[in-house]
């Protein structure tokens, strides 16, 4: 008799919460959040940002941190 009111329980919960996100007031913050990893800069245009020399030096170190390890 508990499981079969624990599990109508977990039910009634598991339909609001997809009742609320669903809803027709969630739906300006569901496009929002949705957007978010669109907002991020572009790792190209951080490299721009860093410049084409920095990143040659970057790799010249890496280089000679590999050939150390060796």
């Amino acid at each position: 008799m508990f499981a079969g009111i624990m599990t109508i329980i977990a039910l009634l919960t598991f339909i609001g919460i997809v009742w609320w996100a669903f809803s027709r007031g969630r739906s300006k913050a569901n496009r929002d959040s949705a957007m978010l990893p669109f907002a991020q800069p572009d790792e190209a245009d951080l490299a721009g940002k860093n410049g084409a020399d920095d990143i040659g030096t970057r790799d010249a170190k890496d280089k000679k941190q590999g050939e150390s390890h060796e």
